[in-house]
């Protein structure tokens, strides 16, 4: 029998399928109608990609567990998808930003279905290599080290229903103060005081 505890982490069950005409319905969605048109654009390539649930599942995981952006538990192999990786790495910059782009807003799409809200934060996906402003060098735009090839930043969410943990930064914060609340102020040494 499964615990409360871990009923509450285990991703949901469910898989979201995100067709074109849901995209286009989305307020977001409708404004990357330019991509959705160029037939050159592995679009559908996407969209089948993000149809799976284990992938979804790992998105989920990336958030719950690794305290990463949700498409950090699959960017790599989304990277890897041959007609995504040929496009994105052979197409004017210009063209390729808006996949990246639409890609995030089906990321944000599947989350959402999933119980899932927007953080306002990003978080790094990897680091980018040095491209003089305005290049239009096909495949400039591309990190040099990190965890994805391509994309440089994506969405962080978090759970409507509230996170199943703390993340570090809070734990530790609280720590200090349960620390400071239990020792007399007379004994309590600062960083300060230590070095």
């Amino acid at each position: 029998m499964m615990s409360v505890s871990e009923k509450r982490v285990l991703p949901m069950p469910h898989s979201v399928r995100i067709t074109r005409k849901e995209f286009l319905k989305d307020r977001q969605g409708r404004t990357f109608s330019d991509v959705l048109d160029d037939t050159q654009q592995p679009f559908d390539e996407v969209l089948a990609f993000f149809d799976d649930a284990e992938r979804q599942r790992r998105m989920e995981e990336a958030e719950i567990h690794h305290d990463r952006a949700a498409l950090s538990g699959v960017v790599r192999e989304l990277e890897a998808q041959p007609g995504i990786d040929r496009f994105l790495g052979s197409m004017d910059p210009r063209r390729t930003k808006r996949l990246r782009q639409a890609v995030g807003v089906v990321v944000r799409m599947i989350m959402e279905q999933r119980g899932w809200k927007k953080t306002g934060r990003k978080g790094s996906l990897g680091v980018r290599a040095f491209v003089a402003k305005g290049t239009k060098t096909p495949g400039a735009y591309h990190n040099t080290g990190g965890l994805a090839f391509w994309f440089l930043r994506a969405e962080r969410y978090e759970r409507a229903e509230g996170m199943p943990f703390r993340a570090v930064r809070d734990r530790s914060e609280l720590s200090k103060e349960d620390i400071k609340n239990q020792v007399p102020d007379h004994l309590w040494v600062t960083p300060e005081a230590e070095s």
